[in-house]
């Protein structure tokens, strides 16, 4: 009897990681993302799953991000009761992560109904945050590198990917046959994380192609963003900066604390960071020093250096501060959240500035800012674009094209398969033609919904 591999999202699109393993009966989902960009995506997230919640066994979680683990609240609420394997830093930030998400959403379907701009009746959240927080419930967490049993007669393993905290590929074993989730693979100089551990042997490999077609430039954050910050504050202008709030604002708030201890940006400076979230993840790198690369007294630099804005009275006050200041909001793709107010605030004059701080899904507000376009629709309204748009290319915390081949580069021996899924079409069948070409390994860009033996 096959092993089989059921692609349920992230397969010809860089978002809603679900991978349904099957054998002899028996399941488990390797991610529960949610689908985030085109619309026509994200009503993916509202369509029932191709088999029960309930007869899912078990769900193992790469990693906290909400393209990996935000339909995980849905799963539940619709009758998943199983266990969902993490590592303990995935777990921590998964109690953030996943009520915010919650919360956001019911902020969302409550602003649209009292707007009236939706075209439901009344519009309702795909989850509430009391959903979420029923879900956390069924976490369970397994330190890197510990063999564990989902399953009965299936073993698998957490190893360090990178990318942000907690994150981890997946060995998985089953039935004689082991299966390699790369998870999302960060960068080995990533200026926070620890670089990705080499890969284990396995029969079948299932790996990300967030940047499967592009090269990260030489030049790093530093350099990119220090221009670009003197510039605005020179003409007392304010930045908004759309940040993901686990790992992207940790990393921007480290990039200005050394730019203000070097000279380049001035101390007094106000600094905002307009996320809880993103406020209680960087509380979170203390807890887990030897997970990245900041020792406790950089830590704590990242802490100071921004004012914490937790509550919404602070986050509508900061319109209220003259000359220049720099704003860091989730969502890092201005898909929703506090953001969004502050771009629809600031977007419209030339002395104030956007910077895009990583990869922008097709289909989200900041792609249609990458892109150059003259407005954007928030809150039902079109909002003009004239300040500055500064689109960071050092930032990513994805390995890019030569990175992920180098990752591969390293297994002990060649896979029999290698599905390449988390990425655009063309980013995808990029790295396919890479490693046919470079490895002469057999690769395949499964389609959504397609089922595969391993």
């Amino acid at each position: 009897m096959n092993v089989h591999i059921r692609f349920l999202g992230a397969a010809g699109t860089v978002t809603g990681s679900k991978y349904l393993v099957e054998f002899n009966g028996q399941s488990l989902l390797v991610d529960c993302g949610l689908f985030q960009g085109y619309k026509q995506l994200r009503l993916r997230n509202r369509a029932p799953l191709p088999v029960l919640p309930n007869h899912i066994g078990a769900v193992l979680l790469t990693h906290a991000h909400l393209d990996h683990s935000g339909y995980l609240p849905l799963l539940a609420k619709e009758g998943f009761h199983g266990k969902v394997w993490c590592t303990p830093a995935t777990r921590d930030l998964a109690q953030i992560l996943l009520p915010d998400s919650g919360h956001i959403q019911e902020e969302d379907a409550a602003f649209a109904n009292r707007k009236g701009f939706t075209k439901h009746a009344p519009a309702l959240p795909l989850y509430t945050e009391a959903d979420a927080l029923d879900s956390l419930k069924l976490l369970h967490a397994v330190p890197m590198d510990r063999a564990f049993e989902p399953l009965h007669g299936w073993t698998a393993r957490f190893i360090r990917a990178g990318h942000i905290l907690g994150a981890a590929s997946l060995l998985l074993e089953v039935s004689g046959k082991k299966i390699l989730f790369s998870g999302d693979l960060g960068r080995p100089d990533d200026m926070l994380m620890l670089p990705p551990e080499k890969p284990p042997a396995a029969d079948a490999v299932v790996i990300e192609s967030t940047y499967g077609d592009r090269e990260h430039p030489d030049e790093d954050v530093l350099a990119e963003l220090g221009p670009a910050l003197q510039r605005v504050a020179a003409r007392g202008g304010t930045a908004v900066l759309p940040v993901f709030a686990v790992g992207r604002a940790q990393e921007i708030l480290h990039a200005i604390a050394l730019l203000k201890a070097n000279g380049v940006l001035p101390h007094s400076l106000p600094i905002y960071l307009d996320s809880p979230m993103a406020v209680h993840t960087t509380d979170l790198y203390d807890r887990h020093l030897g997970e990245h690369r900041l020792n406790a007294a950089q830590c704590r630099d990242m802490e100071r250096v921004a004012k914490m804005v937790r509550s919404v009275d602070e986050s509508k006050a900061i319109a209220q501060q003259h000359g220049p200041k720099i704003i860091l909001a989730a969502s890092g793709m201005a898909t929703g959240g506090r953001v969004l107010h502050h771009l629809a605030l600031y977007l419209g004059h030339h002395r104030n500035m956007v910077v895009l701080t990583g990869y922008q899904a097709p289909g989200t507000r900041g792609d249609s800012l990458s892109r150059g376009n003259k407005a954007i629709r928030i809150h039902g309204q079109d909002v003009s674009v004239r300040a500055e748009v500064v689109q960071l290319q050092s930032a990513s915390a994805h390995a890019d094209a030569s990175q992920l081949m180098d990752w591969l580069r390293t297994s002990p021996h060649a896979p029999h398969r290698v599905f390449i899924t988390h990425g655009d079409l063309g980013a995808s069948d990029a790295l396919r033609q890479r490693i046919e070409h470079e490895l002469g390994w057999r690769a395949l860009v499964p389609e959504h919904g397609s089922t595969w033996a391993v």
